[in-house]
C-alpha cells in the first residue's frame, strides 16, 4: 500500500489483469516494451491516469484533451485519433470485465529507436501505447484524517526549462521532491515556483483557505490536473469564493484548511505543512463539503446506463 494522497488497497485481482501494448492484449507478466523505447530509453512520452466508474471513464474528454496536448508540443504524433484511442481504452478495460474502482495508466512514447540517442532522428516505426488498468481505490483513512506535506528546495521549473503544464514521462523532478520529503517523514513534497510562491505537490494540486476563500496558484508552474479544474469550477457554480494568485507559505501556515486534489484520490485534506498544524490537525468542513460536491460530479458524469 502506497501513503499518502495515492494509499490503496492491495487487490489480488490485479495479479491477472490484461495490458495492452501496441495493439496486443495480454496477460501482466507477459506485458513487455524493448529497451530502445524512447520512454524507457528517454522518458520521451506523455501519459494520462483516468478514472473507470459504472463503466465510464471520468472526465475522459478533459484527459484526452491534455494527452493530445503534450503530444503534439513535443512532436509525438499518437498514430490514432482521440475517439479511436478512447475506443482501444474501453476494450482494453472490457476484456477484463471492469466496470468501476479502476484507476487506468495510459502511455504514449515516442517509440523505438535503432540507437540509444535522443535525437527523434533515431526513431524508427510508430509511437509505443500502453495501457495498464488497475483495480484502485483510493484509501478512506487519507481522505478523512488527512496528509501531512513538506515544502522542499526543488522548484518548478518554468516554460523555458520543461513546461510544467506538460504531462511528459520525464518526472524527475516530481520524483526528488518526493524523496527529500519521504526522507523527511512526510506524505507529500509541496513545491514553490520559481519566485518563491506556492505552486503545487509533487502528484497533485493544491488548494488553501483563508477567511472563507479558497487560493489556489495561478496556474502558471503546476500541472493543467483534471479535477484542480473541476473543483474550481464546483466552487464557482456553488457560489464559494477561488482565486488564482500568488500566495506565500505565510498565508498557507495561517490558512483555516488546506486540501490537495487529484485523479485518483479526488479531494484530500492537508492537516500538517512544515510542522505548523492546518484546521487543528483535522479535515475542514469546506474541504468536506468540497468532497461531497466532487462525489456528486462524478457521478453525474459517470451516471449509470
Amino acid at each position: 500500500m502506497e501513503r499518502g494522497t495515492h494509499e490503496y488497497a492491495e487487490d489480488k485481482r490485479n495479479e491477472n489483469i490484461l495490458i495492452y501494448v501496441n495493439g496486443d492484449i495480454v496477460p501482466r507478466n507477459d506485458a513487455k516494451i524493448s529497451v530502445f523505447d524512447s520512454g524507457f530509453l528517454l522518458g520521451d512520452g506523455v501519459w494520462e491516469g483516468i478514472r473507470l466508474h459504472n463503466g465510464q471513464l471520468a472526465f475522459g474528454r478533459e484527459h484526452f484533451a491534455r494527452l493530445y496536448e503534450g503530444a503534439k508540443a513535443i512532436d509525438i504524433d499518437v498514430g490514432f485519433s482521440k475517439e479511436e484511442l478512447e475506443s482501444i481504452v474501453m476494450k482494453t478495460v472490457e476484456a477484463n470485465s471492469m466496470n468501476s474502482g479502476v484507476h487506468i495508466r495510459l502511455i504514449v512514447s515516442r517509440g523505438l529507436k535503432k540507437t540509444p540517442f535522443q535525437h527523434p532522428s533515431a526513431n524508427i516505426g510508430s509511437s509505443t501505447i500502453v495501457i495498464i488498468p488497475e483495480y484502485k481505490t483510493a484509501g478512506e483513512k487519507s481522505k478523512t484524517e488527512g496528509i501531512r506535506l513538506f515544502t522542499v528546495h526543488v522548484r518548478r521549473s518554468s516554460p523555458d526549462t520543461q513546461d510544467p503544464k506538460l504531462n511528459s514521462l520525464s518526472k524527475l523532478n516530481c520524483i526528488a521532491a518526493c524523496i527529500q520529503a519521504d526522507k523527511a517523514g512526510y506524505d507529500e513534497a509541496l513545491m514553490l515556483d520559481p519566485n518563491g510562491f506556492v505552486s503545487t505537490c509533487n502528484s497533485t494540486n493544491f488548494f488553501t483557505v483563508r477567511n472563507g476563500e479558497i487560493w489556489t496558484s495561478t496556474g502558471k508552474y503546476c500541472l493543467n490536473g483534471v479535477t484542480r479544474r473541476n473543483i474550481i469550477r464546483i466552487c464557482k457554480e456553488n457560489e464559494i469564493p477561488v482565486f488564482e494568485r500568488d500566495f506565500s507559505l505565510t498565508d498557507v501556515y495561517s490558512s483555516e484548511e488546506s486540501f490537495v486534489t487529484g485523479t485518483f484520490a479526488g479531494v484530500i485534506p492537508v492537516v500538517e505543512t512544515d510542522g505548523r498544524i492546518i484546521a487543528d490537525g483535522k479535515r475542514g468542513a469546506i474541504t468536506g463539503r468540497l468532497q461531497e460536491l466532487y462525489a456528486e460530479l462524478v457521478e453525474r458524469e459517470c451516471s449509470a446506463k
